[in-house]
């Protein structure tokens, strides 16, 4: 079919670098603290990373690995979707950053899993079709991990509309399309000094994932876990409630509440969350150089490499997983298997008990995230 999709770029990243006395985790650190399940590493399962633009070497993988402890690494392999490949192009501060990003969070948090990255150009049509390509691999991803993004006001209704198929296409297939949420707080960088929230994570058809600022040790005890948000223009987690999607049926219960533009309800944005703040962000090797990232971009693969060991755990697909997280979920009330985060705000919306539009339902506790849907599917 013809969709009419646009060629201009399309989505950015979501990741911001370092900045000046960064505290760093590493992503097993941020295992202990998310409880991801013992005894799990995504083995027998395919996490799929989309990217629209740079690219990752073998080098700085393996010596990522190496440093921080992954004593036996994920397999990563690259897939060209439309011509495009991978192409890193030596800017860690470009698209580079978010490719290595993306896989040294996964890898490190699912060693087990095999890793496919799918690069596409950086447009409408690229977008969709890295996302069918990955959904329709065999064998079948557990998750799909995506940290490009746009503002919902910037996409058409037809290609929202195009995305949206492929990803409820992922749902039936027992797939959790995991996106992170944007780094511009609740305008998302728009300059109608209205709230925005960022797709694809406002899709009904995703797991969106926003950011904290986490105090913790590297033990995993934790100190102290915010909402991240610097100010205007100064990076923050996104979130909202959506202008163009109605309230999905299992997020009624939620409490989601009116956009604060438009006065109409809507799905609310996002559905979960993780660190993110790069003041206290992720130790990543890029370009041949070890640095500091954070940015909603970590907490979708964080994500992902957790749906992968939740179905190593389950023994089957739970996906996907944000209708699951919602069973039950009432305003105002924390929800099994998370970790509500109550303070904070992202600039038109503030963190409080239960579900809110900066953190979402929380953070994960994965072994009881694990043990409640054990219940479920037995």
């Amino acid at each position: 079919a013809v969709l009419g999709l646009d060629d201009r770029p399309q989505a950015r990243t979501r990741f911001r670098p370092a900045v000046a006395g960064a505290r760093a985790f590493t992503p097993q650190q941020l295992g202990t603290v998310y409880r991801f399940p013992a005894g799990t590493t995504g083995a027998g399962q395919r996490l799929a990373i989309l990217e629209l633009g740079g690219g990752y070497t073998d080098a700085d993988l393996a010596a990522y690995w190496s440093r921080v402890g992954v004593t036996s690494p994920p397999t990563v392999r690259a897939v060209g979707v439309d011509g495009a490949g991978n192409a890193p192009d030596g800017n860690p501060s470009g698209a580079d950053g978010e490719v290595m990003l993306d896989i040294e969070v996964a890898g490190a948090l699912s060693p087990g899993a095999d890793l496919v990255v799918h690069f596409a150009p950086n447009t409408d049509r690229g977008f969709l079709d890295a996302l069918a390509t990955a959904v329709h691999a065999s064998p079948t991803p557990a998750a799909v991990s995506i940290s490009w993004g746009q503002s919902e006001d910037q996409w058409t209704a037809q290609a929202r509309a195009a995305m949206d198929q492929a990803m409820a296409d992922a749902g039936a297939l027992g797939v959790t399309v995991c996106v992170a949420s944007g780094d511009d707080g609740s305008n998302d960088n728009a300059t109608d000094g209205r709230p925005h929230v960022d797709y694809p994570a406002s899709s009904p058809q995703a797991l969106g994932c926003g950011g904290t600022t986490l105090h913790a040790d590297p033990a995993g005890a934790v100190t102290g876990e915010t909402v991240w948000f610097h100010g205007p223009g100064q990076g923050g987690t996104g979130g909202g409630v959506s202008d163009v999607y109605p309230t999905p049926a299992w997020q009624s219960g939620a409490g989601v509440p009116a956009n604060t533009a438009t006065g109409r309800p809507g799905r609310g944005v996002p559905d979960v969350a993780g660190d993110a703040d790069p003041a206290t962000g992720y130790d990543v090797r890029v370009d041949g150089k070890d640095t500091v990232i954070g940015g909603t971009s970590a907490v979708a693969p964080l994500w992902a490499a957790l749906v992968c060991r939740l179905a190593e755990g389950l023994g089957r697909l739970p996906g996907p997983l944000g209708p699951q997280l919602y069973a039950g979920a009432r305003a105002g009330v924390p929800t099994g298997g998370l970790r509500d985060i109550t303070s904070g705000t992202n600039g038109a919306y503030s963190a409080g008990p239960g579900w809110d539009p900066c953190t979402g339902l929380g953070v994960p506790d994965g072994q009881a995230l694990l043990d409640r849907l054990r219940a479920v599917h037995a």
